[in-house]
């Protein structure tokens, strides 16, 4: 299978790529979760999956694998990373493409397709993020088993005082600890050690106080969804949000939490093969 790895520079920054499988094939663009995660996981779970696809895995501007950036705020917005994902593909000449992101991943995703709608095929997202104040309110009840302060800002910067991001995602994301170590066995086999510090400085630019939900409302394209229902950051919520604004397609995964292609891969697939057929069913008869 083809495969080629280099760096894209995009704006202020590089990103890591990883760009698999036949060129002519119906192209996928993997938008990672974090704020500073890496594709590695997702790689690792789903490339053998997705052999019939061309894929594009990337990491973020200053996550992952990717070049550092400066600790400049500036340099760490979601309209960053959407000008990075349109740079990303005009530099691979990729005419249309589907995202398939995860987590913080999919708010990228929706203003990308959002902005750019005619270059995006379609939208699957995993457990999806756009309503951080929701989110904060998870995080918040998870740690203190209380209501948070009214202004998430606050609260965030309270909760990061007390326990590190990954110790109270960790409880929110995973519903056995068997799903959280296969996780880390994926990043620790890519050599991705755990680094807050871009989430600090997205979270430091008020991203926690950001709600997307209004943008759904006359979104472009009607996303498919998968979450697990055992996914605190996600399910119900923020993935019934998407569904009924857009007009999208919901997959709830049993037993799977906010890494479902790990928790319960069978069904998982099952609902992402469906949404891709879909997809480019669509895409090619039109």
């Amino acid at each position: 299978m083809r495969e080629e790895i280099h760096f894209v520079p995009v704006g202020e920054a590089e990103l890591y790529v990883e760009d698999v499988g036949a060129k002519d094939a119906p192209t996928l663009v993997t938008v990672h979760g974090g704020p500073g995660g890496s594709s590695a996981p997702l790689r690792a779970g789903l490339g053998e999956e997705l052999a019939d696809y061309r894929v594009i895995y990337y990491d973020q501007r200053g996550s992952g694998r990717s070049p550092a950036l400066p600790e400049d705020p500036r340099l760490f917005t979601i309209d960053a990373l959407v000008e990075d994902m349109e740079d990303l593909r005009q530099a691979l000449g990729v005419e249309r493409w589907t995202p398939l992101a995860h987590g913080f991943g999919a708010v990228v995703a929706l203003e990308y397709a959002r902005r750019f709608p005619l270059h995006v095929d379609g939208l699957v997202l995993i457990g999806p993020w756009v309503h951080f104040p929701w989110l904060v309110k998870r995080m918040w009840r998870v740690v203190f088993e209380a209501d948070p302060p009214e202004d998430p800002t606050q609260a965030v910067e309270e909760l990061f005082e007390y326990a590190t991001p990954k110790e109270i995602f960790d409880r929110l994301m995973f519903p056995t600890a068997h799903g959280r170590m296969q996780k880390e066995w994926l990043e620790d086999g890519a050599q991705l050690a755990p680094d807050d510090r871009v989430l600090r400085l997205f979270a430091y630019n008020g991203l926690f106080a950001f709600d997307y939900v209004p943008y759904l409302v006359e979104h472009p394209h009607r996303p498919f969804v998968l979450v697990g229902d055992g996914d605190g950051t996600s399910h119900p919520e923020q993935a019934q949000a998407v569904t009924d604004l857009t007009g999208g397609t919901p997959f709830v995964i049993p037993g799977a939490g906010h890494y479902p292609w790990i928790d319960a891969p069978e069904p998982f697939l099952e609902g992402l093969y469906e949404a891709l057929d879909t997809i480019h069913a669509f895409t090619e008869g039109s």
